[in-house]
């Protein structure tokens, strides 16, 4: 850029407000409505830094930069967090407010939220069938399918862990990433050694504890957002045509990295 064209940068300019803040359409003339699609439209910008930064923390771990690593997953799970708290914002509409507007959305739900499920895929937690919810031969959809063909961040950890030189199980470093990840006592038991040795092996032992806060930080937004669906609908279906509440809760044993779990009970 210019120094001219620098010097002529305003606030609203560099972070395009008019577009930003001309994003929101409600389509009816309930007041809550705006907050919803806020509510919403954040999230997806807080999922958006949030994939940027798992990228970089899958290129790191795959360098072995171990330690770099550390910052780009703490940001994650400050993200979050942040969200997380976004859903008391959203507790605060009644099931009347939410009525008032809810015929509007159709047949659309955060189900169909492809960022969400890039980020899930990121971490470990691949399901194929959320690829029907994207239309064929859109960059959502594309984002998703890579998404789903490359190694996950749970996959580059232990690839790092095998790379120094700890026993990771084969079926576990060579494998369809496309899969849904199967728990290996084997790569278990890798891990294991790193707990039980941290300071020896202190950048695989940071590596694992900040994987955790990612698996944590995401449990708790599940059990915020169960909660706040149940405040607001109860048990009525989703728009989406999910069980609401009921499949909600499904999701909540879900773990990206689950022999970082399991292993606690062995130690």
């Amino acid at each position: 850029m210019a120094g001219g064209d620098a010097k002529a940068m305003t606030y609203g300019g560099y972070l395009a407000l008019d577009v930003l803040l001309g994003a929101q359409h409600p389509l009816s003339d309930q007041p809550d409505e705006l907050l919803f699609i806020i509510i919403h439209q954040t999230k997806e910008l807080w999922l958006k830094q949030a994939i940027a930064e798992l990228a970089s923390s899958a290129s790191l771990i795959r360098a072995d930069r171990l330690v770099e690593v550390h910052k780009s997953l703490s940001r994650v799970s400050r993200i979050q967090a942040v969200m997380t708290l976004s859903w008391d914002v959203l507790a605060t509409m009644t099931p009347s407010d939410y009525s008032g507007f809810r015929e509007v959305l159709g047949t659309s739900s955060g189900f169909q939220s492809a960022q969400f499920r890039e980020f899930e895929y990121r971490l470990g937690l691949k399901e194929g069938g959320h690829l029907k919810f994207q239309e064929e031969g859109s960059g959502a959809y594309a984002a998703l399918m890579a998404a789903l063909e490359a190694p996950s961040l749970w996959d580059e950890a232990n690839a790092a862990l095998a790379r120094g030189g700890f026993p990771v199980p084969r079926e576990a470093l060579e494998r369809d990433w496309r899969e849904p990840y199967t728990p290996s006592a084997g790569v278990e038991a890798a891990w294991t050694e790193v707990y039980r040795d941290p300071h020896r092996h202190w950048p695989f032992y940071q590596l694992a504890e900040k994987l955790v806060d990612l698996d944590d930080a995401l449990t708790a937004w599940r059990q915020k957002h169960v909660l706040t669906v149940e405040r607001i609908i109860g048990a009525k279906r989703g728009t989406g045509g999910t069980a609401g509440v009921a499949y909600l809760q499904t999701t909540l044993p879900k773990r990206a990295f689950p022999e970082l779990w399991s292993l606690r009970t062995r130690l």
